[in-house]
């Protein structure tokens, strides 16, 4: 379907790839993107020829944050009646592993939308904050929560509460995304790491990010037995069967991914 804020394309097999495009905006986030950008990805996600799903902006920005503009004239009513960007960009709903390819701006709601995905290929020029504070207000879409299991708390506390910005290399050293690439090839290497997802299981790749995820809910306990539901009802798929017997034959593995 044609949309008006986002670019989508497959660049390479099995592999789908949303663009935000506002750059007149930075890349901010209004309510119409993030709607068509969760669309998109949501029809990636059903789609069986697609594995590993890619979010980017352009090379000047991922997205500098969410569209003061939009929100200006609201009131608190209207922020609570209203979907939240929490909920209008729940990649973790979707099976499929999500990449966050960022370059340059990741602001605000675009680092917030960066951190919700499953892993982070930054370019040289990326740079990572939440500076809402200067706004008066605080970050709404999981900034404090996310930012702060990936960086620990006295980091988060210094970039949310002084306007901290993170370059690449310090986001890289904290342990905030995956890859650090030069601005001409970040995208290729974020659509190597999809291909590699894209070319397994999809039985278990879904398992797997289900049971990654739950680490971040609850106690250790919990993980362990959630980790240990997933790992059993892979044992029910054909792809396991097949897997198995593909390295006991030392071939490659042909899923079906059922």
């Amino acid at each position: 379907m044609p949309y008006q804020h986002i670019l989508v394309d497959k660049p390479a097999a099995g592999v789908g790839r949303a663009r935000l495009n506002r750059p007149a905006a930075l890349n901010a986030l209004n309510s119409a993107l993030l709607d068509e950008l969760m669309q998109a990805l949501t029809a990636f996600d059903n789609d069986a020829e697609i594995g590993a799903l890619i979010v980017t902006g352009d090379d000047k920005a991922f997205a500098a944050g969410a569209d003061i503009k939009e929100m200006q004239g609201k009131s608190q009513m209207d922020m609570l009646m209203a979907p939240s960007l929490l909920d209008r960009f729940a990649v973790h709903r979707l099976n499929k592993p999500v990449i966050a390819a960022v370059s340059g701006y990741a602001l605000g709601g675009g680092c917030e939308v960066a951190l919700s995905c499953d892993m982070i290929v930054a370019s040289e020029t990326a740079v990572f904050g939440q500076p809402e504070i200067n706004l008066g207000i605080i970050p709404g879409a999981g900034g404090t929560q996310r930012l702060t299991r990936a960086v620990g708390k006295a980091l988060a506390m210094e970039i949310m509460l002084t306007d901290r910005k993170l370059s690449a290399q310090e986001a890289l050293a904290y342990g905030l995304v995956n890859r650090v690439a030069p601005l001409e090839d970040y995208m290729q290497v974020a659509i190597g790491i999809a291909q590699k997802a894209a070319r397994r299981s999809q039985v278990a790749i879904r398992l797997t990010k289900e049971a990654i995820n739950k680490a971040y809910d609850g106690s250790l306990e919990a993980g362990l037995a959630f980790e240990r539901r997933n790992f059993l009802l892979a044992f029910g798929s054909e792809d396991k069967a097949e897997g198995m017997s593909a390295f006991i034959e030392k071939r490659r593995a042909r899923w079906t991914h059922r």
